[in-house]
């Protein structure tokens, strides 16, 4: 999806305590940087927010991170975190966003920086055989998840794409992950607490089933 030049988005984010330019400068030290140390909950390609904004002021025992790229869309992210957070009254204390190309986060995370869940939703397909290894869930980018995942880690991916649901299940296979749940069909099958996303709402209303499934690594096991 095109995303339009947001020329308030910089200023804005260099100002909020809660956004993250130079993640590289935090390997090591993610749990410190939230006033309670709890668990954490990451998101791959936040987006505009929509799924931390729904998710994140409902679950304080949790902190939240949300990645992407460019501030034209971790811009609206923060606004839309704040009038999510407004709205349930309650102090926006759980979230940080942060400005990473996720094919480097194991320069910005590592072993100390452990998280529960990595939520990975309607993430680029690149469809075209050459590109796979651009994936969100291609091998490569797994590998490099493990390292953060807590033991019983889990991922929970959600997508519109039939090739790349097809694709990431032989890929959590080959690197040693269990599927524990999924479905052709997430909201035909009503799965308990889903989140919508913006691009979920969008496939939705074009009666496009969403698929999704939840993984988990356990190494020990």
């Amino acid at each position: 999806m095109r995303m339009r030049y947001k020329p308030w988005a910089t200023k804005e984010l260099n100002a909020c305590p809660f956004f993250i330019r130079h993640a590289e400068e935090y390997l090591g030290k993610w749990h410190d940087l939230f006033p309670r140390h709890q668990p954490i909950e990451l998101e791959l390609g936040c987006g505009k927010g929509f799924f931390l904004a729904g998710a994140a002021p409902m679950n304080p025992q949790v902190n939240f991170i949300g990645i992407d790229l460019k501030d034209t869309v971790l811009g609206p992210a923060k606004r839309n975190l704040e009038v999510a957070f407004a709205q349930a009254g309650r102090e926006l204390d759980n979230v940080l966003l942060v400005a990473m190309n996720i094919e480097r986060i194991s320069e910005c995370m590592g072993p100390d920086d452990t998280v529960q869940r990595i939520d990975i939703n309607f993430c680029n397909p690149w469809p075209k055989h050459k590109h796979h290894k651009r994936r969100l869930t291609y091998p490569r980018q797994l590998e490099n998840y493990k390292k953060i995942l807590e033991t019983d880690g889990e991922i929970f991916f959600k997508t519109d794409d039939d090739g790349l649901f097809a694709d990431t299940l032989g890929y959590l296979s080959e690197c040693g992950f269990t599927v524990t749940d999924k479905t052709y069909d997430l909201h035909g099958d009503n799965w308990p607490n889903n989140v919508m996303t913006e691009h979920e709402i969008m496939f939705l209303k074009k009666g496009v089933k969403i698929k999704a499934l939840k993984a988990v690594y356990c190494p020990d096991k």
